[in-house]
């Protein structure tokens, strides 16, 4: 049987109007946390779980009011140096759990609008490589801390 082209082109239209699978439904943020910031500190950096459930994706980026900005940071060894360096994403495997912590990969917050306070909170919006992004509430332990607040773990 042919196909008319209206009904080729409609068919073409609902496919494109029809919800595609979303990486960020996929994947979910556990323990968001910061450090308080010490002193008159003008960086943080931002540290979550993220459990992937589906395809394999990639973490791009990060945006938060709590900065001027937010890049994704890992360590590098150099010899017998560590150094930090700005990375383009980190891979979220498919059925993966990925864990942004001190000392790994982590979200820079470059220009803090205000010193991160313990107790206190605030947003912070992922972005993945297909253009999606989750929003996740960030919890500000105290300057030591090396866990998210409340998970049994004790500051170093």
């Amino acid at each position: 049987m042919k196909r008319s082209a209206p009904a080729a082109v409609l068919a073409a239209g609902l496919a494109l109007a029809l919800p595609s699978p979303s990486r960020a439904a996929d994947v979910s943020a556990e323990a968001a946390w910061a450090r308080a910031s010490a002193g008159p500190a003008r960086n943080g950096a931002a540290y979550v779980t993220l459990v992937n459930r589906g395809a394999d994706a990639a973490l791009v980026g990060a945006e938060t009011p709590a900065s001027a900005r937010a890049e994704l940071h890992g360590h590098i060894r150099d010899g017998d140096v560590v150094r930090m360096r700005r990375l383009d994403s980190v891979a979220l495997p498919a059925g993966g759990r990925v864990t942004l912590a001190p000392g790994g990969a982590h979200i820079m917050l470059l220009g803090l609008a205000a010193p991160l306070e313990e107790g206190a909170s605030f947003p912070l919006t992922l972005r993945f490589d297909d253009g999606d992004s989750l929003a996740v509430a960030v919890i500000v332990g105290g300057v030591a801390a090396s866990a998210a607040p409340g998970d049994g773990l004790r500051p170093e």
